[in-house]
């Protein structure tokens, strides 16, 4: 650990001095491209010194470099590059060597030197870019180089995910739409059964009120007459109507009537 904090020290210590000293030299030049003078300050700047900051860096380290980087504006964007190390190392294998030749070229946002290295799986290509005073570092990327094959598994892998979430969603969606019969079916049986309850209810109350009084208008109706026949009978006997007790009623047939 104690190592790989000199090392970040002393890059730190450098770019700073090779920063400052550029830009020196580089104020009040414009330039349409990479003159002669531009280009030999930037081939002095160790473009292979800040991939070993990365190569070097153990993960329980991570946190406290990201730290230290962060601290200096000038190299913040290194801080910021460890991410996307993250992401790759594990697709290059150790660090075996980079080339001598620097690549520069010349953006909207600066200058980009650019050198390839050699990894046990890849090679890779490491960019640093710089703003135009080359006094501060903007941003880092690292390429790995894969062969056609893997190029074409990694399309094949990203075009079936893409393919295989439009079919999920279509699939979901169709679902759904076809739900919304069922939703339809189930509000109407509840209308139904709600119907069929209510309907249920009226019919078993209409007997309960109708039976009892037609039995009652029925006994009264039996209690008059009876006390009709019982006191005409007494009348006709010359007997007193308390001694009588009337046990039935019976209609008699019509043709008793006229004979009479």
């Amino acid at each position: 650990m104690k190592l790989n904090l000199k090392r970040a020290v002393v890059g730190l210590t450098m770019a700073v001095c090779l920063f400052s000293l550029s830009a020196c030299g580089a104020a009040g030049t414009k330039s349409e491209g990479i003159d002669a003078d531009m280009k030999a300050q930037l081939e002095q700047i160790p473009v292979a010194s800040y991939l070993e900051l990365y190569t070097g860096l153990e993960d329980k380290d991570t946190e406290q470099m990201r730290k230290s980087l962060a601290k200096k504006d000038e190299v913040a964007a290194l801080a910021e590059g460890i991410d996307s190390w993250n992401n790759v190392k594990g697709d290059l294998g150790g660090f075996v060597s980079a080339s001598d030749s620097v690549k520069l070229e010349e953006s909207k946002d600066g200058y980009t030197a650019t050198v390839n290295t050699v990894f046990e799986k890849r090679n890779m290509d490491f960019t640093v870019t710089f703003d135009h005073k080359l006094s501060k570092i903007t941003g880092v990327a690292f390429i790995p180089q894969y062969n056609i094959a893997e190029k074409m598994e990694k399309a094949g892998f990203n075009t079936l995910m893409g393919m295989g979430t439009v079919f999920v969603v279509l699939i979901f969606i169709s679902l759904l739409i076809g739900g919304f019969r069922y939703i339809s079916i189930f509000e109407e049986k509840m209308l139904n059964k709600g119907k069929g309850l209510e309907t249920k209810v009226a019919a078993e109350a209409e007997p309960v009120f109708a039976t009892p009084l037609a039995k009652e208008d029925e006994l009264k109706d039996d209690l008059e007459l009876a006390a009709v026949i019982t006191a005409a009978i007494a009348a006709s006997e010359g007997v007193s109507p308390s001694g009588l007790v009337v046990r039935s009623i019976k209609r008699a047939a019509a043709g008793n009537w006229k004979k009479a």
